[in-house]
């Protein structure tokens, strides 16, 4: 599995997400977009509904509460990303090792770049693998993420950085989950800015 460390497709630092949260501090994007400086709004996401399971499907359960931490990561995330920092989310609760260790990593270039993330992104999570058999129960997700109503804004100004003209607005990312004790927890996170959507 590729973890969000390695990912180096799309940009220099992460991927994805906080890509161009971080290029404010290196003149990033391509300048197309001048809209006057605003006050940022709140960072949300939209996520598309979970498909209804089928009881049928001996997983359904596992796979839902997969996709409700894998969710609810998502908007813990999304909270950080949209102040440049976790404190007063509950991050923590919902991803861990080295999906927490990127998150942080982000975040820190986001607040000495003076960048924050608002908008909305999309995204449509589904589970690909889920096994059960061993000790530690894993699972698999992709994820198709669409920046089309995500910005990034300078913090000091409000100022929007346009996005990199070579940064598909739809690509996949990966997340692998593990089910700890307290539930399903996001371990690691690859955005995979070449895999368009």
């Amino acid at each position: 599995m590729v973890t969000a460390r390695h990912t180096r497709t799309a940009a220099p630092a992460f991927a994805a997400l906080a890509l161009v949260l971080t290029l404010a501090g290196c003149g990033g994007g391509d300048g197309d977009a001048k809209a006057p400086a605003t006050t940022a709004p709140p960072t949300t996401a939209t996520a598309t509904p979970a498909p209804a399971t089928s009881s049928a499907d001996p997983e359904a359960t596992e796979k839902k509460a997969v996709l409700a931490a894998y969710g609810s990561m998502w908007a813990e995330q999304m909270k950080a990303y949209g102040k440049a920092d976790a404190k007063g989310t509950a991050l923590e609760k919902y991803a861990s090792l080295d999906a927490l260790g990127q998150f942080r990593i982000d975040l820190a270039r986001m607040k000495q770049a003076g960048t924050i993330g608002t908008g909305k992104l999309g995204h449509a999570p589904t589970v690909t693998m889920l096994d059960m058999t061993g000790k530690l129960p894993k699972a698999t997700i992709e994820d198709c993420l669409d920046l089309s109503g995500w910005k990034a804004v300078r913090v000091k100004t409000g100022e929007p950085i346009p996005l990199p003209s070579n940064q598909p607005r739809r690509y996949i990312a990966t997340a692998t989950a593990e089910k700890w004790p307290q539930g399903w927890m996001v371990v690691t996170y690859a955005p995979e800015g070449a895999r368009t959507c």
